[in-house]
């Protein structure tokens, strides 16, 4: 049986802690998860709903589970364990993100995790918003928020779009603002997994009259396999306070950054 923390103060800190416990559980009955959280029901089911419109639970026969859990995919897990990876560093990330951007802009929102609680800070808002991650696309829409998908393949497990049909998307959008995520960050740029993602998240880059980085210290002083963009084309870069150390080096690289 998983060990629960104690009930925790704020909403996304106890939807965090729902998370963690359905995964190890990979199935939970409501009532014993209010139980096993020291919340009341309603708020469990206030949380669950939260949880649901992202994209991230569903609701089964006598219970919660993970979107995806029942499937026999070897794919689900990676996105659920990048998921798990500092998820309240992501969602303070996420929230100082929300606040660089103006009611009724056009948001790119990148794809993975971090871009996807971006989502979930700006839903509702009277925005445009544009990504190429489906989970982000679930996420943001809802209330004022007006939501496209640029289309093109589906990368399993990780539910970005890549391939020509995302690049030429791309070239008939202007936005304000890309939100970009990276899967390592050195004084040498910003760096990815995959060419398909890599040339995805330039094409986004170049549409837009503003570029922020987002990414934990996690990321910082890595390398990954695909060049994306050098620092200085980054006008913002919002990480956590444990990447002042890591970061350094080359941190006049940038133009702007905000720890926080």
């Amino acid at each position: 049986m998983a060990v629960v923390e104690p009930r925790a103060r704020f909403p996304h800190e106890r939807q965090q802690q729902m998370i963690e416990l359905i995964l190890a559980r990979r199935r939970i009955g409501t009532a014993e998860l209010a139980a096993a959280l020291s919340i009341s029901l309603p708020t469990a089911r206030r949380d669950l709903l939260t949880l649901e419109q992202a994209g991230l639970v569903q609701r089964i026969h006598g219970g919660v589970t993970l979107r995806g859990a029942c499937k026999d995919s070897d794919a689900e897990p990676l996105f659920l364990e990048k998921l798990r990876v500092r998820q309240n560093l992501k969602l303070r990330i996420a929230d100082a993100a929300a606040g660089e951007v103006n009611n009724h802009s056009v948001v790119l929102l990148d794809s993975g995790t971090t871009t996807m609680a971006i989502a979930r800070s700006l839903a509702g808002r009277p925005l445009t918003i544009v990504t190429s991650d489906l989970k982000a696309a679930e996420a943001a829409a809802s209330g004022a928020t007006e939501v496209h998908i640029i289309g093109g393949r589906v990368r399993n497990g990780y539910y970005s779009l890549v391939g020509n049909w995302a690049l030429n998307a791309l070239t008939s959008i202007r936005a304000d603002v890309f939100f970009l995520a990276a899967d390592a960050v050195n004084a040498d740029g910003v760096t990815t997994s995959t060419f398909e993602e890599a040339e995805v998240k330039r094409a986004a880059q170049a549409q837009a009259r503003r570029t922020i980085l987002v990414a934990d210290h996690g990321k910082i002083g890595a390398s990954a396999f695909a060049a994306v963009c050098p620092l200085e084309t980054i006008d913002l870069f919002i990480s956590d306070r444990g990447a002042d150390a890591p970061l350094a080096p080359f941190r006049n690289k940038f133009r702007d950054v905000k720890l926080v």
